[in-house]
């Protein structure tokens, strides 16, 4: 669980890297995940559940510790977590399966 929480303050940390070498890009980066994720016909924990199983499918381990952390943050329960999951599944086939067991496992820890 350590692991876990540790490896999105990593995370964290090289956005906030990139954040001061590319400011102009990272900004432009964080209006487009803001306009993104705020609330619509979705709510947002709806949305950060969409990202996280976009990033099952697209194995990026940083992005799934990342948006869990988020969509749980705005409420996701892990119930509509397994449903998003089984859909990067269904998209992603084996190795989203892997992915999607790191991101179950995240959000127990986180």
């Amino acid at each position: 669980m350590a692991d876990i929480k540790n490896n999105l303050i990593a995370a964290k940390n090289r956005l906030g890297i990139l954040a001061k070498a590319a400011p102009d890009v990272f900004d432009a980066f964080s209006k487009l995940s803001k306009a993104a994720t705020t609330d619509g016909a979705f709510n947002t924990a709806q949305k950060e559940l969409m990202a996280v199983a976009i990033a099952v499918t697209q194995g990026c381990e940083d992005c799934i510790l990342y948006h869990v952390d988020t969509a749980k943050r705005a409420g996701a329960d892990e119930a509509a977590l397994v449903e998003a999951l089984g859909v990067a599944v269904e998209m992603g086939g084996g190795p989203a399966v892997m992915y999607a067991g790191k991101a179950l496992e995240a959000f127990h820890a986180l």
